[in-house]
């Protein structure tokens, strides 16, 4: 089981995957457990302020030091109390690293996860240099908070945990999970307005589908994301896959001229 604390000001918005899809269903099967915690119950006054103007000047406002350190206290010794030992603190941020597949397999060895939901500006820096372990971002863009960021984690790592899925193919075949982009896919009816499903998925043919998927997983790779080919150590095989769907490729679009 992986456990995720996360340290939200806006808790109510993780309801979202509590009630619904993957996540869910892992935290009903008892293979993910979810506690949300807020640091406005760690201030004493009247208006549970967590937050305050920057040192220096500038817009907007910055997550105070003292709710979140009490808060991320907290949890630890509720961590030593069940004798939890592999526990890391992440801060969703767009300064950190970006979160991929590799990353989440990464992840996956880990028993618990201490997240904190940035919000406003962001959080003063010392709770960053001190109690934060890593900062993971979802992608070179900013989001009102943390919370988005912190589901997507939380949802993407729990499709890696075995038997949340119900095939644990369902995520090995994953973009991404083998470097390689998906293959691609089809479903019924067989023909639609004239646009047949290739008839090799209609062969039965396990091996020759495989290949095919191969084959496609490679092109798809090729032409939107060229980057991960770059990296990609291609076998002699797979080499040859990827030159024969270019040569098919190029074939079927002098056809259609």
């Amino acid at each position: 089981m992986i456990t995720f604390d996360v340290i939200s000001i806006m808790p109510q918005m993780f309801e979202v995957i509590k009630s619904d899809g993957v996540v869910s269903r892992a935290l009903k099967d008892f293979k993910v457990n979810l506690n949300l915690w807020n640091p406005r119950d760690y201030v004493n006054d009247v208006h549970h302020t967590i937050d305050d103007r920057p040192y220096g000047g500038g817009p907007g406002m910055v997550m105070m030091i003292e709710p979140l350190v009490k808060t991320i206290r907290d949890i630890k010794k509720n961590h030593e109390n069940k004798k939890v030992h592999n526990s890391k603190v992440i801060y969703l941020s767009p300064k950190g690293k970006r979160l991929d597949q590799k990353k989440l397999i990464e992840l996956s060895k880990i028993d618990n996860m201490i997240l904190i939901s940035g919000r406003y500006e962001g959080i003063d820096q010392r709770v960053i240099d001190h109690y934060v372990d890593e900062e993971i971002s979802i992608g070179d863009f900013v989001t009102t908070g943390g919370e988005l960021p912190a589901m997507v984690l939380i949802d993407s790592l729990s499709r890696l945990i075995p038997g949340v899925l119900n095939n644990n193919e369902s995520f090995e075949d994953d973009s991404f999970y083998k470097g390689l982009l998906d293959h691609v896919q089809y479903t019924r009816p067989e023909v639609f307005e004239n646009l047949k499903v290739p008839d090799v998925l209609l062969s039965g043919d396990h091996n020759l589908i495989s290949r095919w998927r191969k084959k496609t997983a490679l092109l798809e790779t090729f032409k939107k994301r060229p980057d991960l080919i770059d990296v990609q150590e291609l076998t002699i095989e797979e080499s040859g896959l990827l030159q024969e769907a270019l040569s098919e490729q190029e074939q079927d679009l002098k056809k259609r001229k």
